[in-house]
């Protein structure tokens, strides 16, 4: 069981205690991410995650850095599709530290001037570095693929030219609108206190003004595509994306039998036969992607030009049969076994609890005990993988290509 709590400003609180710990997990969970930005916007909510780490009313950039250093904890942030999270993990002792310095760079932050000249030189470098990566690049691409002219289809970073023309005022604006307690969730997992955890919650959060909500967003279906970017690198990269099934869909477990099976794994079908058996990529791997309201299910291969023609022949030679002959009794029994124990083994780390209490939370306004989640495995049967397979890899496909005769490769 988890202890909740809501403060008058809309803000929701979230707990887990796991006394027998003696770390606390903290994250302060915001409704903010590419999937809300317009076109002009895009990279908003990544570059706004930096500036609150460049100096508050109270703490410069510096401080920041060197206050949890200096206590043995952890302090960061990460921008999502759907969410931003600033977090940290501390001895339980000092989490009225963590609760401090969070609430202090998301509420009480300069956005200066010249630190937001400093730090869009830093994620324009950053872009350059996603760029130089093919298989970061080729990702991007797919998903431009699959969503098509949809902000969910944008990358988190933004683009050169959206960065380069975002002022202070524009993140101010877009700050205000999205960094609101009603959009937000306060996330723990460790071991604390309980009325400890909301009087901080009210000294530190207490005081933050609601604001206005904006527009909801749904993500419509698109046509399937190609998309392919010519690059002057040694090997081809490719991904090929199927429709997947939304975060709080009944068969996201299921899904992920079924990709522990088709390329999720070194034991998989994908890796034995493309790798393994033929030698003719390094890597090739299958991995679902969901989101509150869509999903998807891809296929990645690093490949030669050469060989290329081969693999994406073997891949829907693989994708075929499961969908014609499903899995094998064993496989099935196998990839159920792992889910559970891959599950089950994240359970020890405060970190992964906090994240997965916090993201349900902010994004369903769910939350799901560490026993429904395993009866949920425990309750998988061997036709709803068969079912959802034929689902949803018949559906036709889109296709990502990055690399030197991406756009002359017949596909």
């Amino acid at each position: 069981m988890y202890d909740q709590h809501t403060l008058p400003n809309g803000l929701t609180i979230i707990a887990e205690k796991i006394p027998h710990f003696r770390s606390v997990s903290v994250g302060l969970w915001i409704g903010s991410g590419s999937q809300y930005e317009t076109r002009t916007q895009a990279g908003i909510s990544h570059f706004i995650e930096h500036m609150l780490f460049k100096g508050t009313k109270k703490r410069s950039a510096r401080d920041i850095a060197e206050v949890m250093d200096a206590v043995g904890g952890q302090l960061n942030a990460f921008t999502s599709k759907e969410c931003t999270c600033f977090y940290a993990k501390v001895v339980d002792e000092d989490l009225p530290l963590a609760a401090d310095v969070i609430s202090d760079i998301v509420l009480h932050s300069l956005f200066s001037p010249q630190e937001l000249e400093k730090e869009k030189g830093v994620i324009l470098e950053e872009i350059s570095m996603a760029e130089d990566s093919p298989e970061d690049l080729v990702s991007e691409l797919i998903m431009l693929a699959q969503y098509g002219d949809q902000p969910l289809a944008r990358p988190i970073l933004g683009t050169e030219e959206s960065v380069s023309q975002l002022t202070r005022a524009k993140l101010l604006h877009y700050y205000k609108k999205f960094y609101r307690p009603e959009n937000a969730v306060l996330a723990l997992a460790g071991n604390y206190e309980w009325e400890s955890v909301l009087k901080l919650a009210e000294e530190y959060l207490g005081g933050w003004e609601p604001g206005e909500p904006g527009p909801a967003y749904r993500t419509r279906p698109a046509k399937p595509q190609v998309v392919r970017r010519e690059k002057d690198i040694e090997q081809l990269h490719l991904t090929v994306s199927y429709p997947g099934v939304s975060q709080d869909a009944d068969e996201i477990y299921p899904l992920s039998i079924l990709n522990s099976v088709l390329g999720g794994a070194m034991s998989s079908r994908l890796f034995q036969t493309i790798r393994e058996e033929r030698g003719l990529a390094y890597t090739v791997y299958s991995y679902p992607a969901a989101y509150s309201d869509s999903g998807l299910f891809a296929i990645y291969a690093g490949t030669s030009l050469e060989h290329a023609p081969e693999v994406m022949k073997l891949i829907r030679q693989e994708v075929e049969k499961i969908t014609r002959e499903g899995l094998t009794r064993q496989e099935f029994d196998q990839a159920r076994a792992q889910l559970k124990g891959s599950y089950i083994l994240g359970l020890e780390s405060t970190s992964s609890r906090m994240n997965a209490l916090g993201r349900r939370k902010l994004l369903l306004g769910t939350e799901q005990t560490e026993e429904e989640v395993i009866a949920k495995i425990d309750a998988i049967t061997y036709e709803q993988v068969f079912d959802l397979t034929r689902k949803l890899l018949t559906a036709k496909p889109s296709l990502a290509l990055v690399g030197k005769g991406a756009e002359g490769l017949e596909v």
